[in-house]
């Protein structure tokens, strides 16, 4: 029979008897945007899946509650003088949660398997920094290769390309965990299934009922078990933000990471202070099939992106809880100095007459209509602008069908390149670089959905990679933005991010912080 989340909270609060008397097993309900399309850690790209991927596996490095770096499974490490290879030295002692030792082995088999064509891995390109990864994973050397090798069992040694000033920031990224090898090669596919996976992190995989909940438990061989507080965390898929915020109000759920904007009034007025919002590293934007016609064609990209009003967007859509984006790389990250769209200083007006001038060009008008596709996730928020952008190009001859599914199925047919004409998408920081945003229109990137492909820009990214100089390599960066964004709009960005969520009273060690990110492991109730 399936549990329903009222019967599951009910024995999720049930007094646990012990010999020194009875005490209340500490349960923490999150709502989580929806359900993750997997949970290996290799096989996933959303912050959705992150968020749970958080709790069950823990890195070389680690973010606080503030979205701090903290030491992971390394408790220590070195870098050489040339800034080339990371040495890092593991936990003495530290155990998977079948008891058996985490030791360098383990990352070397991960990151190898991270890389492999094999794997077919979402963000195999974060890796390309560690020498050999990209041409492995091109086919032309073999995973043994990677530039990664365990001096010992409790020693990792990394040699990279070139300088990389985020690469400690990187490996908190779910991409770098480690897996264990016996688990993986005992159960295959299915090692992330209750019951067969083993994993490092504070918490361990006790049930996930699609469509339903996901309960992770205390593990008690975490190396810092004694500072964990939460005993029990259930993950709710709400794609349904307003059933979301009723859960909420009802005490059903503890924290939830979005709500429908329209509702922000009146949450405010009922929740007060537990309406949180803030700056978050993120864009919102659109990407179109750049590999297909006539979504080819940058002049006509150009024309939809001048006719969409971001203001319009921002102030009623999302009640000026999101920013107007000309960039695809957000404010906030030190020393970079964005390269907006020429028409970004331009009235609305001036530049539907632009837009209109140049779909006229094309042939494209109200008696003679452009019809596009709009593939969403399912959300009240992104149902509310896709239909506010089908009404911002209708008079301009641009007829606007959509297409909405769920969040496991629209980035699993985004990231299997299947066939569309422009998809909403967002990009969430992994680490505090423009290089995180700017490879997503790097040929071949696993999240390049629109296929676009540059060699001008890819030779940019190239270069800044091999570059050591902090100025000039931003400088690189920002003339890849102008080329690739700017000028050709590799995709269309819309609106930067803050975060909007609810969290009760009742939890405490919420931490805001730019990276939207909070561990289960440092909250308490």
């Amino acid at each position: 029979m399936k549990m329903t989340i009222k019967s599951l909270l009910l024995c999720t609060s049930i007094l646990v008897m012990t010999a020194g008397g009875a005490f209340a097993e500490m349960v923490l309900n999150r709502g989580n945007n929806g359900d993750p399309e997997s949970l290996d850690p290799h096989k996933t790209s959303t912050v959705t899946e992150a968020n749970i991927l958080r709790d069950l596996f823990n890195g070389l490095v680690a973010q606080d509650a503030k979205a701090e770096l903290v030491p992971g499974a390394a408790e220590s490490w070195t870098v050489s003088e040339d800034g080339l290879t990371y040495t890092f030295k593991l936990r003495a002692g530290a155990v998977w949660s079948d008891g058996s030792p985490v030791t360098a082995d383990d990352f070397v088999f991960a990151w190898q398997r991270v890389v492999s064509p094999e794997t077919a891995a979402e963000y195999a390109y974060m890796l390309t920094p560690i020498v050999n990864a990209e041409e492995i994973t091109a086919g032309t050397k073999k995973p043994e290769e990677l530039g990664v090798k365990a001096i010992d069992a409790g020693t990792l040694e990394v040699t990279l390309n070139a300088v990389t000033p985020y690469f400690l920031e990187m490996l908190t990224h779910q991409a770098t965990y480690p897996v264990s090898r016996a688990n993986v090669e005992k159960f295959g596919a299915d090692f992330t299934k209750p019951g067969n996976m083993v994993s490092n992190g504070p918490y361990t995989l006790t049930a996930f009922t699609p469509n339903d909940h996901i309960t992770l438990t205390k593990s008690a061989s975490f190396y810092d078990a004694a500072n964990v507080k939460i005993d029990t965390v259930n993950f709710y898929p709400t794609e349904d933000r307003s059933a979301a915020i009723k859960r909420f109000e009802a005490g059903e759920l503890d924290m939830n990471d979005d709500f429908p904007t329209e509702q922000l009034a009146d949450m405010k007025v009922k929740f007060g202070d537990q309406v949180k919002i803030g700056p978050y590293l993120g864009t919102y934007y659109y990407a179109f099939k750049t590999d297909k016609a006539p979504w080819d064609n940058p002049e006509l990209r150009q024309a939809i992106s001048m006719a969409i009003d971001r203001d319009y967007l921002a102030e009623e859509v999302w009640q000026n809880t999101m920013i107007p984006a000309y960039s695809l790389v957000p404010p906030g990250i030190t020393n970079f100095i964005a390269s907006p769209m020429a028409y970004a200083d331009m009235s609305q007006l001036d530049r539907e007459d632009k837009a209109k001038e140049i779909l006229a060009g094309l042939g494209y008008t109200p008696e003679t209509p452009l019809k596009m596709e709009i593939r969403f996730n399912t959300s009240e928020n992104h149902t509310n602008t896709a239909v506010a952008i089908q009404e911002q190009l209708k008079p301009l001859g641009i007829e606007v069908s959509m297409i909405n599914t769920d969040g496991a199925t629209h980035y699993g047919y985004l990231e299997s390149k299947g066939d569309f004409d422009i998809a909403r998408a967002a990009w969430i920081a992994d680490y505090k670089d423009p290089e995180n945003f700017l490879a997503l229109c790097k040929t071949g990137a696993g999240n390049n959905y629109g296929q676009y492909s540059n060699a001008e820009y890819d030779g940019l990214l190239a270069e800044a990679a091999a570059t050591a100089d902090p100025a000039t390599r931003m400088g690189i960066l920002q003339k890849a933005e102008q080329k690739g964004v700017a000028e050709d709009l590799c995709v269309v960005p819309l609106l930067f991010y803050s975060y909007h969520s609810v969290v009760s009273d009742s939890v405490k060690g919420w931490e805001p912080n730019v990276m939207d990110i909070h561990p289960t492991r440092f909250l308490s109730k």
